[in-house]
């Protein structure tokens, strides 16, 4: 009896044990507060890959960039110090022109646009990731970037001169070709900026509008929708081909639902910031046909000096991308 007893105690504490081994724990660092709308929906995405699994799959997320920085985080998973983690795709386009895609400006100004500008683009992004050991598991957009100026902007014309807040080599360009005095500065660093008149206007999100209170320094905002930048979620190949197929499916299948709701929730938040920022006293408006027009002959500036440094490759994507968003 006593025996028998025994035995049923091992059996039990070797299942246990055999539980505990088959759980894969990963880390997933992100750059983004874990009060955005991104970060909610990786740690919701996480939730539903555990429960999926029957808890064989733990993902942790680390905000705010607390285990890698931003500018570190694909390197890491890269390298395999992460087997899985978030980035903004447009921060790796010095490595290599598709990572810019979707930061060409004035190229898709509007959600619909850009899903088909992202649908296009992804078997190339999908090849170039995989080229370094690396699976795109989902793309979530944030909002637009809009126009904003402490004074009304009906064409180009009245952007000679002023001084522009620039923070990459795309802003920089877009001062120039609008014949504004470029500003390098920060999102943190804005609100002083605009407080001694160090800037007159900039492009940035309406997220980034009402986080930075913005409102509190200028007050026309024109939805230009320069372009709506994507944040991707990687996973090491490796990492992944160590899961069984039915764990695979599960991570699958929970990021192509995070995705889906990473878009719809970008515009529902969009619209939200826009009703905060026009709560707050900046007129939102549509910018005029004469600057829509204008903006978009500097888009297609812009896109062609891109295609020249993606080669034909990237000429192949925006044909498909021109000829996909006509109908």
């Amino acid at each position: 009896m006593e025996q028998m007893r025994n035995i049923m105690i091992a059996a039990t504490l070797l299942a246990a044990s055999q539980t505990v081994l088959a759980q894969t724990t990963w880390d997933l660092p992100s750059g983004y507060a874990s009060n955005t709308f991104q970060t909610e929906n990786l740690v919701q995405f996480t939730k539903d890959v555990e429960k999926a699994t029957g808890g064989k799959l733990k993902m942790t997320v680390h905000p705010n960039g607390s285990l890698y920085k931003a500018n570190e985080i694909k390197r890491a998973v890269q390298t395999g110090q992460a087997q899985i983690g978030e980035f903004i795709l447009s921060g790796a386009a010095n490595e290599n022109p598709i990572f810019g895609i979707d930061a060409i400006p004035f190229l898709a100004t509007d959600y619909a646009a850009a899903k088909k500008l992202a649908d296009v683009s992804r078997p190339a992004t999908e090849k170039l990731l995989a080229s370094q050991g690396m699976k795109l598991l989902y793309v979530s957009p944030w909002p637009g970037q809009s126009l904003y100026s402490n004074k009304p902007v009906n064409s180009v014309a009245d952007l000679a001169g002023t001084k522009m807040r620039t923070y990459n080599p795309a802003t920089n360009r877009i001062a120039q070709l609008v014949k504004a005095q470029p500003a390098t500065i920060q999102l943190a660093e804005l609100g002083q900026a605009l407080a001694t008149g160090a800037v007159d206007n900039f492009l940035t999100s309406s997220a980034s509008g009402v986080e930075s209170k913005l409102y509190e320094h200028i007050k026309n905002l024109y939805e230009v929708n320069a372009w709506l930048p994507k944040n991707a979620v990687i996973v090491s190949q490796k990492s992944f081909d160590a899961l069984d197929k039915a764990t695979q499916d599960a991570v699958i299948k929970s990021a192509k639902a995070a995705e889906a709701r990473g878009w719809k929730t970008s515009e529902e938040k969009n619209r939200e910031y826009l009703k905060q920022l026009t709560a707050n006293g900046m007129k939102v408006s549509a910018p005029s046909p004469k600057l829509q027009a204008e903006l978009k002959a500097i888009g297609d500036t812009m896109t062609a000096e891109w295609i020249k440094s993606a080669n034909d490759e990237g000429k192949q994507i925006i044909d498909a991308y021109r000829k996909n968003n006509k109908k």
